[in-house]
């Protein structure tokens, strides 16, 4: 007999650690090869692990609820194999080829976007810290002495990612104590007025009445609740808007959608023909599609386009078009159609949801006229597109002003005031609502 080690897979090139969520298989059960053994998830997504041998699970390294390090052991299963078989290296597991439940964009985890003012894997006390916990404490202003106050309920004494949010809510609710400070090398030559402190915002208590019904968070709202906050409190937004004649746009796409679905086998919807828009203005304002880290400016060379997508639970994810630029109006109508049915049946992979270098919110598909949507964090800007709806408009002619019908949509653009001012977004808002409006009607897809 032989034991072989069931590895924690790697999910994602910013994915370093999962949290285990459940054990499909007890001690003593019978594996057969690529049968689930544990449900794990991550900031951004919610996977199976499969055995990568057959035989019996005989150890359970870790309890739910443990947050796990890539490429750690999780599990032992005992095989029928000899043991001279199993004396080399236990190669690194592939990451799990069952289909995985997507939950967020959202696009962008606390992970990549947080500063680094932690860097120890350390605290003074010797307390390990997880990459994820480290950036949670710089991104919540936690100092190394206020972690090493946290008593961690992980594998010998660890700090889990519950252990600091608890922390973290705790602190903005006023029931942490301080963290101690070294006392100063010498008296300070005069008295001076303390500086006032900001007061901890917490949220106000929310009455229940016996009518009223509680519903628990899923684990993915819980994650998008988390990322709109953060953004919030992140970027100062501002919103720009515009009002955009898309009678030339409808008038086209109702011209070619019966042969392109004939030709194609899909639909060719508005989102493409707004994504191609954005792309060509990205192009002109080339400083909307960058992200902030500290005091640093990076600017992206990919254009990656967002899409927000509704899912059947009612969840959001942001799927990501990689290199939006190099596409046809085709080829960008093909993968918004392929993400799309992809986050409908919960078959993204985790490389669909990652890269985003801007959004797209199409908050027309629900009827409304305009938003103000939140960026989705770590870039700097997100669009929101209206219905488009009919509408009599002043139209000038060689024969003078009249009124006609027209069709017109709203397009709002969030942004992030710390490095795009309000002429660059307004710039870069107008000139999309250009190319809707000045699309070429002759074109062929």
């Amino acid at each position: 007999m032989a034991k072989v080690e069931l590895i924690m897979p790697k999910m994602g090139e910013s994915v370093a650690e999962a949290t285990i969520t459940n054990w499909v298989k007890s001690i003593g059960d019978n594996i057969q090869l690529d049968e689930t053994v544990v449900e794990i998830a991550t900031d951004k997504v919610d996977s199976e692990v499969p055995a990568t041998d057959s035989g019996i699970l005989v150890e359970i390294l870790f309890d739910v609820d443990e947050v796990v390090e890539v490429g750690q052991a999780i599990a032992i299963i005992e095989t029928d194999a000899a043991e001279a078989s199993t004396s080399a290296p236990v190669a690194e597991a592939s990451a799990p080829t069952k289909e995985v439940e997507l939950e967020t964009t959202v696009q962008a985890t606390i992970e990549e976007h947080s500063s680094t003012n932690i860097n120890s894997k350390e605290s003074p006390s010797g307390k390990f810290l997880s990459p994820l916990v480290r950036s949670i404490a710089s991104e919540e202003g936690i100092s190394m002495d206020e972690l090493d106050s946290i008593s961690g309920s992980g594998l010998e004494g660890r700090i889990t990612k519950h252990d600091i949010l608890q922390f973290v809510t705790d602190k903005k609710a006023g029931k942490t104590a301080p963290a101690p400070k070294a006392a100063p090398t010498k008296p300070a030559a005069k008295a001076s007025k303390p500086a006032p402190t900001a007061k901890p915002i917490s949220a106000p208590s929310v009455p229940v009445g016996p009518n009223d019904e509680i519903i628990q968070m899923d684990r993915m709202r819980k994650l998008i609740a988390d990322h709109m906050v953060m953004s919030k409190h992140v970027s100062p937004h501002v919103t720009s808007f515009v009002e955009a004649d898309v009678t030339g746009l409808v008038n086209w796409r109702n011209g070619v959608k019966n042969d392109f679905k004939k030709r194609e086998g899909q639909n060719i919807t508005f989102t493409p023909l707004f994504i191609e828009a954005v792309v060509k203005a990205i192009k002109d304002y080339p400083m909307i599609n960058v992200s902030v880290d500290g005091h640093q400016i990076i600017k992206h060379n990919d254009i990656n386009i967002g899409m927000a997508t509704a899912l059947p639970s009612g969840n959001l994810i942001v799927p990501v078009i990689k290199n939006a630029d190099e596409k046809s109006l085709l080829g960008i109508t093909k993968s918004v159609n392929g993400l799309a049915n992809k986050a409908r049946s919960n078959k993204l992979a985790p490389d669909d949801i990652s890269g985003g270098t801007f959004t797209l919110t199409n908050v027309g598909g629900f009827g409304n006229v305009m938003g103000t949507p939140i960026i989705n964090q770590p870039q700097v800007a997100i669009l929101a597109v209206g219905t488009i709806t009919k509408k009599p408009a002043v139209m000038e002619t060689e024969h003078g002003d009249v009124i006609a019908i027209r069709q017109k949509m709203f397009l709002s653009l969030s942004y992030d005031h710390r490095v795009v001012d309000g002429s660059l977004g307004g710039m870069f808002l107008r000139r999309v609502a250009d190319y809707l409006e000045q699309f070429d009607t002759s074109r062929t897809v």
